[in-house]
């Protein structure tokens, strides 16, 4: 009987090749809110830029996270990455399904966008992210 081959999260060459590129964004971010991004495949790194707010003025903080900030202790435990000011950056070569990115502004709209490489890799093989340093108090 044939076998059928497909790729999973140990296929190393699926991290060698370049990823199938996937960009989104958001111009209205509200103040407290959350986005969850989704990727189709499994993702093999990410890019995040903060591109402020609408204001000219406004440094509106963005947190890039892997968990809802309401499971376990993601924002007690600090397990999100703090993007700052306008056109800051993060670079992560990290295999996930998906992205969080909350706008921790009291009162200003945040704005970002994303660049993810994509794997052929379907994203029912991922496990979820979680555990110490993701939703866990050290």
């Amino acid at each position: 009987m044939p076998v059928n081959y497909k790729a999973g999260l140990g296929a190393v060459g699926s991290y060698q090749v370049s990823g199938t590129p996937w960009v989104t964004g958001s111009v209205t971010l509200a103040a407290g809110i959350t986005d969850k991004l989704v990727f189709p495949t499994v993702a093999k790194s990410v890019t995040i830029i903060n591109t402020d707010g609408l204001e000219a003025t406004a440094d509106v903080e963005l947190r890039v996270h892997f968990n809802p900030l309401v499971a376990g202790s993601v924002a007690a435990g600090r397990h999100f990455i703090p993007l700052w000011a306008d056109q800051q950056s993060i670079s992560i070569d990290v295999k996930c399904k998906e992205l969080y990115i909350t706008n921790a502004d009291a009162s200003n709209v945040g704005s970002y966008c994303v660049y993810a490489e994509l794997t052929g890799i379907g994203v029912s093989e991922m496990f979820d992210l979680t555990g110490s340093g993701l939703t866990e108090l050290p």
